[in-house]
């Protein structure tokens, strides 16, 4: 049987994508010819913000001061947690060697940028937990230099409790400025700071097409969508905390897709009558985003089996993915395309997003099925290099010098030609690329 659509969403994450491309190449070319004054009058612009832009030390600690006690304990319980995951990850990166034929050795480094720019959204929310998985992860990596951007509140500044997390987690610069001037500036390296050979972290559409169109002059974390969530359910989930989660992600923003993909008729069914419910219930900005999101972006799918229902979570390539099912390894094993997979009622999204450790910067809009979130593996370049003996190169010398002339690249060949002919004086090779 084909998927049954209990809910079918009206439209996609990209439906009414502004087309803010030419908006954003014009801000950016004009604070790279005006350098700082360019980037201070877009701040006063669009953060309606003239305080300092490079935080000193003294404003770092006096935002710190204003932070409860409770809230610094909570962002170092997470900070912890974010940094030995990234630490453990590390881990995984070896330098190797190995002799590929005898006399000739490759190998592998693995070498960490040396400026990171990391940008932590302040507008309608204050994303503390950016911040840590930003600035920890670039930390651990090994980075020389990380600046933390984020925009300031009017006459207010950056919003203390992300300025105590960056510094926390290790920036070494807090630049008060948001938008695509923030990134821009990371990007030229203007206020006296290192050109950013790398940007992280979310934002909004604008900050997302500055770093597109940038990519390739500095490396970006990834592409950057709507946020989005698809949560697996069988008879034995509670229909109650599926509707909370998915409620829990579409409070996102207006346009963040969130999924149902069961083989429950039933439990569908009663989800989409306690969704309505759960965000009637919400604060009012959340509210209204939760609304939209389920109404326009929604969808509860039914599927005959578990094969089927992993087959299409495969299709849809979420952000996050959560399964409340049984036999929750073959689930693991089985599931190939997310950002981050969250197995059992006893995690949820939520949890990655704030405080378990796993990183909160996914892939969206089905760039789950190609590449990962976040890591310390992003900021790493791996490397090669190679070193060989006379009679090591010998073979590889030959090979390369036939290779070359039957692609026609003379001058390759020639390379490996003199080598021989250096090396093995006496010798006689037939280089032809006839061979």
């Amino acid at each position: 049987m084909p998927r049954e659509y209990l809910k079918k969403a009206p439209l996609t994450s990209t439906s009414d994508a502004a087309d803010v491309r030419a908006t954003v190449q014009n801000i950016l070319d004009a604070i790279e010819a005006g350098g700082d004054d360019a980037a201070l009058e877009y701040a006063a612009k669009f953060d309606k913000y003239e305080g300092s832009v490079v935080l000193s030390r003294e404003e770092i600690d006096a935002a710190a001061a204003l932070v409860p006690e409770k809230l610094k304990q909570d962002i170092q319980f997470a900070h912890d947690n974010v940094r030995r995951f990234a630490e453990a990850q590390k881990e995984t990166l070896k330098d190797i060697e190995v002799e590929i034929v005898p006399g000739l050795v490759a190998g592998q480094k693995s070498i960490p940028c040396k400026a990171a720019g990391c940008y932590v959204p302040g507008g309608r929310y204050s994303h503390i937990a950016s911040a840590i998985m930003t600035v920890t992860t670039a930390k651990v990596a090994g980075c020389q230099y990380i600046v933390t951007c984020s925009p300031p509140h009017p006459g207010v500044g950056i919003a203390p409790a992300i300025v105590y997390t960056a510094d926390l987690c290790g920036a070494d610069t807090i630049l008060a400025m948001g938008g695509v001037q923030g990134i821009a500036s990371m990007t030229f390296g203007l206020f006296g700071l290192p050109k950013a050979d790398i940007l992280v972290g979310p934002g909004n559409q604008f900050v997302a097409e500055a770093k597109r169109i940038l990519f390739g002059r500095v490396g970006i974390d990834m592409f950057a969508g709507p946020t989005d969530s698809l949560i697996i359910a069988d008879p034995s989930a509670d229909a109650t905390i599926v509707a909370a989660d998915l409620v829990g992600q579409a409070e996102h923003g207006y346009n963040s897709p969130v999924w149902l993909v069961t083989d429950d008729r039933a439990l569908g069914e009663k989800v989409m009558d306690l969704v309505p419910e759960l965000i009637a219930d919400l604060p009012e900005t959340n509210r209204i985003n939760a609304e939209a999101a389920w109404r326009d972006y929604a969808e509860v799918i039914v599927c005959d089996n578990r094969e089927e229902m992993a087959a299409t979570a495969d299709d849809y390539a979420p952000e996050h993915l959560t399964v409340q099912a049984a036999d929750l390894p073959w689930w693991l094993d089985t599931l190939q395309c997310y950002g981050s997979l969250f197995l059992g009622e006893e995690t949820t999204v939520a949890f990655g997003d704030k405080a378990s450790g796993t990183n909160h910067v996914l892939p969206t809009s089905g760039a789950a099925t190609y590449t990962g979130g976040l890591s310390v593996h992003k900021y790493m370049k791996i490397v090669t290099w190679q070193r060989a003996t006379r009679e090591g190169a010998k073979p590889v010398a030959e090979a390369t010098a036939r290779i070359s002339r039957l692609e026609g690249m003379e001058g390759h060949a020639r390379t490996a030609d003199i080598r021989l002919q250096k090396y093995f004086p006496d010798e006689t090779f037939d280089l032809s690329a006839r061979g």
